[in-house]
């Protein structure tokens, strides 16, 4: 019988190196395989960004590893060049037929949903954690660490009103990791970083620039976290007659109406970054600006993982769960009776949209780039 080798640069499929058998003449750089973990994360992209910020404690609490990761298509791309996962697996046929023959010594399940829970429950695995489904198809926690956060789901008042712990803190204690206010991680790549340069003098903006990003939408499944276009022309607006910031309009597909009829009120006076180019060059974009405006969405996130400094709003979402690692600023709320609520219909018109502090955030934003100009940040 051959001796395979348990590190993981051998695939069995081709040399490690060029001419050299490490079949026959052993390892040549050997990098153990340690603790097969995966990770199953397929519900928001947000929260597939958010869990990054686990996989540092991940690494040290198990510093001989390999971790595998598997998330939808649309969320794969904000994986790539990320040094601490060795494989990301997309939702599939194939991927599924992949992870049934690995043996894994953990897998650590983030999503409360029946099709993630199913699989946690399949892949053969020594140790559980985070959430699963039982015999009545239930979602169900896997370990007490998972109790918390299984609560939250369950708990409106708990989750609405008494929960102040950040997303990744009890995140953290679902997988029995200890929670150390690490950072999300995201990496671009050397391509990436010529191609931002590239862009940046294609539209004139320098280093020297105060520019301010819009993310101005948000995902079709809560419609409801998003400004009025309204409210984002009187915003841009009051920041032009400042005669001193560059603003540009950043977002996804489903934003690209949105932005044509904000950019249409300001002919040659804002950049409207292109909207259907995926993920990575979402990312691409949304890194030139020093600051970003946006309410609770994907491009938050993605701002927060760009260590942005960020003005975010929330109505119908959970504010206390968002750290912005103290880069940023959050408007919230506080005397309304109703939010957060997370309804995908709101019976009050919007009311908590209507309350967004325009001049606060025109205020903050003012106090940021002075500081930044005066050296103090």
């Amino acid at each position: 019988m051959l001796k395979i080798p348990a590190c993981k640069n051998f695939t069995g499929y081709k040399p490690c190196f060029p001419g050299y058998n490490c079949l026959e003449e052993g390892c040549k750089e050997n990098n153990p395989i340690g603790k097969k973990i995966l990770i199953i994360n397929l519900d928001a992209m947000g929260d597939v960004l958010m869990t990054t910020a686990q996989l540092p404690v991940i690494k040290r609490k198990y510093p001989e590893s390999t971790i595998y990761w598997i998330t939808l298509k649309i969320a794969a791309g904000l994986l790539e060049n990320n040094h601490y996962i060795d494989r990301v697996l997309t939702y599939d046929f194939e991927s599924l037929a992949i992870l049934d023959s690995i043996e894994f010594d953990v897998v650590m399940n983030v999503d409360k949903s029946q099709r993630s829970g199913a699989l946690a429950m399949k892949v053969n695995a020594k140790e559980r954690l985070g959430f699963g489904i039982n015999q009545n198809g239930q979602i169900i926690p896997l370990n007490s660490g998972a109790d918390y956060n299984y609560r939250l789901g369950m708990d409106d008042n708990l989750k609405f009103k008494v929960n102040n712990r950040f997303g990744q803190d009890y995140l953290a204690e679902t997988f029995n990791l200890d929670y150390k206010r690490d950072d999300y991680v995201f990496n671009f790549t050397d391509k990436e970083n010529e191609f931002i340069a590239e862009y940046k003098g294609s539209t004139g903006l320098s280093e020297k620039d105060e520019i301010i990003g819009f993310n101005t939408g948000c995902s079709l499944l809560f419609p409801n976290k998003k400004m009025t276009v309204d409210q984002h022309v009187a915003l841009i607006e009051k920041f032009l007659t400042f005669d001193r910031f560059k603003i540009v309009l950043l977002g996804g597909p489903e934003d690209t109406e949105r932005n044509n009829q904000i950019a249409s009120e300001f002919p040659g006076k804002v950049i409207s970054t292109p909207t259907e180019e995926g993920v990575r060059k979402g990312a691409c974009y949304e890194s030139i600006p020093q600051l970003i405006i946006t309410g609770d969405s994907f491009g938050m996130h993605l701002a927060i993982a760009l260590k942005k400094y960020v003005i975010a709003w929330f109505g119908l979402s959970c504010w206390s769960e968002i750290d912005l690692y103290d880069r940023g600023v959050k408007l919230f709320p506080e005397n309304l009776f109703c939010a957060p609520c997370w309804k995908k219909v709101c019976p009050y018109n919007l009311e908590c949209i209507q309350m967004i502090d325009l001049e606060k955030i025109v205020t903050e934003t003012v106090n940021y780039f002075d500081s930044r100009k005066s050296g103090k940040i």
